[in-house]
């Protein structure tokens, strides 16, 4: 793998343009076919085996007029008087001829008659309206309320499905990833390697994503998310790339060389940490919800589109670069290289002096000197940030948690204010009657009325055949209240009879929040397993593997405990831009968990990798830790302030859910990159000693040896070092120091 990888990034290095022209080709013929075959994204709510999904199956055979999606046009006069009737039907006939239209309901008027609400069925689903054709059309035909004074929001599934790109947040990244990229390098050149490399990169990506929405259902947020890791870790991994690059020049190497070097070692912890997060991305096919895998397949076009780039693109910029890679004053011999020491009488560089002990080396020999405390103290701070996890509450959002700005959330406060919470999310009652008598229906409707958190009940609709009735009902409370979903559970337990389903927007959400959460517990195990058989397999150490583990769990548990806190009350919830305290995205838990636990493996990989290197080479399980923890941090450090940097931006995203996962993934890697790393791991592994390495006979007779770090030249005025511990072979270097 070594050599294979060292012969790419030399090839790349000494044809550079060649592969630039490469990439500038591939560029464009990906978004060449994006634009000619690329479909969009739309969210894909169809869960099998829930009762609301076949309630919703039943409603669709049984009423072809509402089998697609929906909308809702809200028309309002602040002047107080009833709305004029002329205008209103003129509105109504106009969104009757929409094309896809299906059925237009007589307005419902609110109590003062100030309000009138339309809802627009229709024929097709959501995915038949590209971009802002539908809210555009609608908006059409609402226009003659509009010439008359009046007040026109949208709301319903169509305009709720139109998403605006943003680049704000891609921007914000962007900006704080060159600042510290300039700080950790020195150097422009450096600098802006990583972030070329990443933008190309999530070039590629994107047009990867438009061609898999034209093959199969990509969530409308999927893209965000997918930017949002694929930002990261593609800079984070260009970085690891340069950082190597620059020591090897500074070796004497000539660029070609340092580029093949740092490919062939670098390189391999690139990918190794790469496909750690598209293994884990796996995990999300095992929620059973479409819209849950799309997010899986999105992030993993782009991951593998900034990887290959991060291994071609570097090396090949690298040789152009040549020493403009190293900070100038070094270049042109202002500083003195990394380990070389200045005469004080004539200033010339002199023999290399032993380095002195970095600010990293002084704090790693402070945790070990004490690991049982500083063990402890980390302890109990994760599990304080984690303790309010106890009080999450799920609950997929909707248009109440929009900015204010949007024509949806408008919409529903209107709604809310004319009509009640409750009728922002109507239940849909659908009723077979095959199984269930039609004289049956008014004592249901009665029953359904007499339920507490009832606000009204519908008269039962028929179909034309006869056998199927739908009756709306209209809690008073909102689709997000903890109480809607109580309604909707006695419900079903208590009110319906044999042959009826509640279905309706709040119930799908009431049925994905459940599967998601039963299923986050087949989800963990699996993406845990798999890093434990990685890390294993990797390190020949199950010990550590199983401490990664763990840490990570507590890293994870920490994110989710800070962003209840912040989402769930409203000062938290406000201080980023939301109108009110929110329950946490139903899709944030699992999705941040397997992302997560995939960008943990990173860093895990860097660290432990120099650290097993050099308990190898010294036998000595204690100063090995020091050591390794001295030799990764500054570039762990830069690159978890990369995606911290990253992932904040994402927080002023408008839309909820990727603000929620831009704040939890920026604190989980927070607490990762310094509470993990730097305090748990150093103390665990001084408390445990020799342990850390213990290997099973028969583990050790299974477990493949992997040599995937090319030998260190022979330096003839060493000894060779003795091989100690398990005496097996090196592993991949991580990031570089």
């Amino acid at each position: 793998m070594t050599r294979l990888l060292g012969r790419l990034g030399g090839a790349c290095a000494a044809h550079p343009w060649r592969t630039i022209a490469a990439w500038l080709v591939a560029i464009a013929a990906f978004f060449s076919l994006a634009g000619a075959f690329g479909g969009t994204q739309h969210d894909n709510y169809r869960v099998e085996g829930t009762p609301s999904q076949a309630g919703t199956d039943f409603l669709s055979d049984a009423f072809p007029e509402m089998s697609g999606t929906s909308a809702r046009v809200v028309v309002h006069g602040d002047s107080g008087d009833d709305l004029p009737a002329g205008v209103l039907a003129d509105v109504r006939k106009r969104l009757a001829g929409l094309e896809g239209a299906s059925l237009v309901d007589e307005p419902v008027f609110s109590r003062d008659g100030d309000t009138a609400l339309f809802t627009v069925n229709y024929r097709v689903p959501v995915t038949d309206f590209h971009g802002t054709e539908g809210t555009d059309a609608l908006r059409e035909a609402a226009a003659p309320a509009e010439d008359a004074g009046l007040d026109v929001e949208l709301g319903g599934q169509v305009p709720e499905n139109v998403t605006k790109p943003a680049i704000t947040a891609e921007l914000i990244g962007v900006g704080a990833a060159l600042v510290i990229l300039l700080f950790a390098l020195r150097s422009f050149t450096a600098a802006g390697l990583p972030l070329v490399v990443a933008v190309a990169g999530l070039g590629v990506g994107f047009a990867g994503v438009a061609l898999l929405s034209a093959a199969t259902d990509v969530s409308t947020i999927a893209p965000t998310v997918a930017s949002m890791v694929a930002l990261g870790v593609g800079i984070d991994y260009a970085l690891l790339l340069v950082g190597r690059q620059a020591e090897g020049l500074r070796r004497g190497l000539a660029p070609r060389a340092a580029a093949a070097e740092a490919t062939a070692t670098a390189g391999v912890s690139v990918l190794i940490a790469g496909a750690t997060v598209l293994l884990s991305l796996f995990g999300l096919r095992l929620s059973t919800v479409a819209v849950f895998a799309s997010f899986g397949y999105a992030t993993f076009c782009t991951v593998v589109a900034v990887m290959t780039a991060a291994l071609t693109l570097v090396p090949a910029l690298c040789g152009l670069a040549g020493h403009r890679v190293l900070p100038r004053a070094e270049r042109l011999g202002l500083v003195r290289p990394e380990g070389a020491a200045r005469s004080r009488r004539t200033g010339q560089t002199g023999a290399p002096a032993p380095p002195r002990a970095t600010l990293t080396e002084r704090w790693a020999r402070a945790v070990t000197k004490r690991p049982l405390a500083a063990g402890l103290a980390a302890l109990v701070v994760l599990l304080a940030l984690a303790a309010p996890v106890l009080g999450m509450r799920t609950w997929p959002q909707d248009a109440g948690s929009q900015p204010e700005s949007n024509t949806t959330r408008r919409a529903y406060d209107l709604v809310a204010a004319e009509y009640g919470e409750g009728a922002n999310g109507p239940l849909q009652i659908a009723v077979d009657l095959t199984k269930t008598p039609a004289d049956s229906l008014p004592a249901l409707r009665d029953d359904l009325a007499a339920a507490d958190g009832v606000a009204a009940v519908s008269p039962p609709r028929l179909n034309e055949s006869g056998d199927a009735a739908v009756i709306a009902v209209t809690p008073t409370t909102g689709p997000q209240d903890e109480r809607t979903q109580d309604l909707l559970d006695r419900l079903r337990a208590d009110v319906l009879p044999e042959g009826a389903e509640a279905t309706g927007v709040v119930a799908v959400f009431a049925d994905i929040s459940d599967r998601l959460a039963v299923r986050l517990w087949v989800v963990v195990p699996f993406v845990v397993g798999l890093s434990l058989l990685l890390l294993t397999v990797l390190f020949r150490a199950p010990v550590v593997a199983l401490k990664a583990a763990v840490m990570n769990l507590l890293s994870v548990a920490a994110a989710y405990g800070v962003m209840t806190v912040v989402f769930q009350t409203d000062t938290g919830a406000r201080l980023l831009g939301l109108p009110h305290d929110v329950p946490v995205s139903s899709w944030v838990p699992i999705l941040m968990f397997t992302i997560l636990f995939g960008l943990s493996m990173d860093y895990e990989v860097f660290l432990l990798s120099r650290i097993r290197e050099d308990w190898l080479a010294t036998g000595d399980p204690y100063g090995s830790v020091v050591r390794g923890l001295a030799a990764t941090g500054r570039v762990i450090t830069s690159a978890a302030a990369i995606m911290i940097a990253v992932f904040t931006g994402f927080a002023i995203d408008p839309d909820v859910t990727v603000k929620m996962i831009g704040v939890g993934m920026a604190v989980a890697v927070l607490t990762d990159a310094t509470i993990v790393r730097m305090v748990l791991v150093p103390a665990t592994m001084t408390l445990l000693g020799r342990a850390n390495w213990w290997l099973p006979r028969w583990a050790d007779r299974l477990l493949p040896e992997l040599h995937l770090e090319p030998p260190a030249p022979a330096d003839p005025g060493k000894p060779a070092a003795a091989e100690t511990g398990d005496g097996r072979g090196r592993i991949p270097v991580g990031g570089g120091s």
